[in-house]
């Protein structure tokens, strides 16, 4: 990992990064449930849906994705554009 004898950095450790993403599953868990406890100011009728704005950003993540994706067949260039 380290070839220059650097100090192990925090993320370097495979250990941490179990760590830190079952943190992230565990919040994530966390904030599903609170959204059937808190009371929310609702303006529209698919808002009423279980964990809707969990499932909102969900959506738009995969979106955002997808849509890189197209972008980049469109804004790629070839490897060696730079040497011509």
């Amino acid at each position: 990992m380290n070839d220059n004898k650097e100090p192990a950095d925090f993320f370097d450790k495979p250990e941490n990064i179990k760590k830190m993403l079952n943190i992230f599953y565990v919040a994530c868990v966390l904030l599903v449930l609170v959204d059937f406890v808190v009371h929310r100011h609702i303006y529209h009728d698919w808002e009423h849906i279980p964990a809707f704005y969990a499932l909102y950003g969900f959506a738009g993540c995969v979106v955002l994705v997808l849509i890189a994706k197209l972008m980049r067949k469109v804004l790629m260039k070839e490897e060696d554009y730079y040497d011509k």
